[in-house]
This record gives structure tokens, sequence and C-alpha cells, in this order.
């Protein structure tokens, strides 16, 4: 289960420097090896023996997230034991970084106690460890998340309710639903059947558009929600089809949204132009959850950020979560983030992404940083791309943690990113297909 408090953000990780008490190094501080942070970095001692020791602090009891920043110039990978108060808590290893000057950050979870806790790498053969720069250490929570309110970044900075409070109304027609959706005021919409249209369906602030039943949507029609920040908006249990030519739902320049327990759909054509997006979040969008919706026979899913020379507008924004989607045959941008931090991705089930040797599921490009933790990638030509960029685009960075590839390409990594902020807990990527298959998409309330 997904455990989120959205009154309660956690705090930034505490960074713990690997040369500076009551950090131990077995072994010698150094400094001639350039990328650290702080004044040096520990050289352990080539040998079982050659360990580094942070003492960290926990609020209270819980799980908490270690981002060890590490440097291994050789080919071969360092294994050591996590050992949390004494008690090995899991292995690891610290595969090569290329050079002793090319950082990069493993990310692990363990469980702490409340107040002091000493956090030992261990190495486990005569090799020793990778040389270790420093220790971020973030403690979590365990607080449930409010009943049926959105897990992750839209419940951050207020929330989204979308027409909570307001009136209910039921549409059947494309003229009632564009009439309802732009009128102001908030207000639940219940669309009742499959509505077809053409053009765009502007979606005016504090709105839940939510389908009625397992077998109600929208055809032909772009939803646009735009200039508006907040929106305040929930699209809810429709089957959505791609629209030739234009996007199916379109986010600019809007926050707070929550896109959830829809089933979106098209049909895969030779020109991956046929279609545009499924759901493109562009011009600084923010605060986003993207949760249990099923996205299926798509070429360009989902865009986080549409243009590599936005960055001045687009840094600082495009927070997007996405959690425990199916993506099936989407065969490119599932997500692709351009400048978005931290863009979180977790527990989503990727299968068939294999049209050819160019499919890929996950993207993180211009300098965009991405957590992606617990999925499930089967059949995938490719699951991330990051240190490599993608494209004409630059690279972006992108931990990944927990995450399951059967038949498919690597999750490439880079670098760090920034801590997420609110509590939650993701659920074990052995689980995750079961989960997702069995309760994502319309009708699955």
């Amino acid at each position: 289960m997904v455990a989120v408090s959205s009154s309660t953000a956690l705090a930034a990780p505490t960074r713990y420097e690997a040369e500076s008490s009551p950090a131990v190094c077995s072994g010698s501080v150094d400094s001639n090896w350039t990328g650290f942070t702080g004044s040096g970095f520990c050289n352990g001692t080539n040998a079982t023996s050659g360990y580094a020791q942070f003492t960290v602090t926990a609020a209270a009891a819980g799980t908490a997230t270690l981002g060890i920043r590490f440097a291994n110039g050789t080919t071969t990978a360092r294994p050591a034991d996590v050992v949390v108060n004494g008690t090995t808590a899991q292995s690891t290893s610290f595969e090569g970084t290329g050079a002793w000057s090319t950082w990069v950050t493993k990310t692990l979870t363990v469980q702490v106690g409340a107040g002091t806790n000493t956090i030992r790498l261990n190495p486990t053969t005569s090799g020793g460890l990778a040389n270790i720069d420093h220790l971020d250490f973030e403690a979590g929570g365990t607080t449930p998340p409010p009943p049926g309110g959105p897990v992750g970044w839209a419940s951050q900075a207020g929330g989204t309710t979308g027409g909570a409070g307001g009136t209910t109304v039921t549409v059947s027609t494309f003229a009632d639903l564009r009439a309802q959706a732009q009128s102001s005021g908030a207000k639940t919409i219940l669309v009742s059947g499959m509505i077809s249209g053409s053009g765009t369906v502007e979606v005016a602030p504090d709105k839940t558009i939510r389908g009625v039943g397992a077998s109600s949507g929208i055809s032909g029609t772009t939803l646009n929600i735009e200039d508006a920040k907040p929106a305040n908006v929930i699209i809810q249990n429709l089957n959505i089809r791609g629209v030739r030519g234009t996007d199916a739902i379109q986010i600019e320049n809007a926050s707070h949204i929550w896109i959830d327990h829809n089933t979106m759909s098209s049909t895969i054509e030779n020109d991956p132009d046929y279609y545009d997006g499924m759901l493109d979040i562009t011009h600084a969008a923010d605060y986003i959850t993207v949760s249990w919706n099923v996205v299926r026979n798509h070429w360009k899913t989902s865009l986080v950020g549409h243009s590599d020379g936005n960055g001045g507008e687009d840094r600082g924004h495009l927070r997007v979560t996405y959690h425990h989607n199916w993506f099936d045959r989407t065969f490119e941008r599932s997500p692709r983030v351009r400048f978005g931090e931290t863009v979180h991705v977790f527990n989503n089930y990727y299968s068939n992404i294999n049209n050819n040797s160019s499919s890929y599921a996950i993207a993180s490009v211009m300098d965009a940083g991405l957590l992606v933790e617990g999925n499930v990638f089967e059949n995938v030509q490719q699951a991330c791309w990051s240190k490599s960029g993608y494209a004409d685009s630059d690279p972006g960075r992108l931990v990944a943690r927990d995450n399951s590839l059967t038949n498919s390409g690597p999750c490439e990594v880079d670098g760090t990113v920034a801590a997420i902020p609110y509590r939650y807990t993701a659920d074990p990527s052995t689980t995750v297909k079961a989960t997702v298959t069995a309760g994502a998409g319309a009708g699955k309330l």
C-alpha cells in the first residue's frame, strides 16, 4: 500500500560527509580526485576491514532512504554489507563508474530506530569499498492518505480536491460537457456514456470530470487545462481515446491536477505522428499526479516539458508523480521529461514496449531529475534513458531502485535527484504487476 500525508511534508535529506566526524573512515581521507563534496572522501583500506561508518539521527522509527555517493574507477564491482545498528540490513554492490572522478549515487532503503543510528558500509571482498563521498539520509513516514485523495505531487501545496463542495451535474452530450467544463465555480461533472466531439474542451478550475460506471468516456476531443495555478482539476474513471494530430489531455501552465483511474487508448498506426500525445504536461505545469491509469496502443504517451529550449520557464516546475499505471504497447514517452525535478515514477507496469530498436519506456533529458522505483518492465526495448540523453536532447539525471526487468533493455542511471517531499511507501516490485493489472483503469474505483 502507498502511504502519504498531504498535510505534512518531509524535510530535505540530511547530508553526512564521509570525512567529517562523527563519520569514521577505516582508511584515509583523500582529496586527490575531483568532483567530491565537502573537503574530501573516504578511501577505505583495500580489505574487508576498510569500512565507512556514519552516525545519523531519525526523528522517529521507520523506513529511511540512504543516498550513498561513491566513485569506483575500476571495472570490477565492489560489494558491501549495509549494517544498521550492528545488524546487516542488506547487501549491495558499488559498480564501476568509469573513473575515480565520476561520482554516482546509490539509493537504498533501510529500517531505523528513533534517535541515533549507525550505518556502516562493510566491504565483503579484499578489494575493499569504492571511494565514499557522503551519505544523504532521509527518514520516511507511514501516515495513511486521506480517503480518496491523491498520492504524490498533487497532494502538495494545498492539495487537489477538484469539484468537492460544489454542485454535481450529469452530462451525456458533447455540448453539455463543454458548457459545464468551462463554467465557473466548483462542480463535479458526471459523464454518462461515450461522448464524441471535436475541437477542445476547456476545463475551468475546481472541476472533477468523472465517468459513470466502466464504459463512459470521451473521444475525438482534447481536454485542455491551461493557465490556472491552481487549476484544482480531477479527471477520473473515463475511457479516453487518442485524438488524431493533437493531444487527448493537454496541461499547460496549470497546477494541482489529478489524472486517475482512466483507460486511455489509441490504435497503433505506421506513422508515429498520426496521434500526438496522450497526456502532455508543459509550460511549467506543476503539482500533478497520474495514477492507476491504463494507457495502451499509443506512440507518444506523456511528454513532460515540450522543448529543449524552454528551461527558463520550466526549471523549478514540472513536478509530476506517476504511480500504479499500466503502460502497454506505448512505444515512447512514458514519460519523457525535460527539466522537471523530481519526477517520481513508481510502481508502474510496463509491457510490450518493443515495436522497434528505438522503443523505450522512460527518458530523463535536459538535466531533468527522475526517481524510478518499484516498477516492472516486461518486453521493453529500453527501460530508461538518462546519461546518454535521447535524440537531440542532452542527458538528464535518474536514480533507480527495486525495479524488475524481464526481457528488457537496461534502466540507465546517472547523478542524483532532489528528495521527494511527500510521505509514501512504494510496493515491492514483486507485487506490482498483479496489483496494477487488477486495479488500474476505468471501472476500478
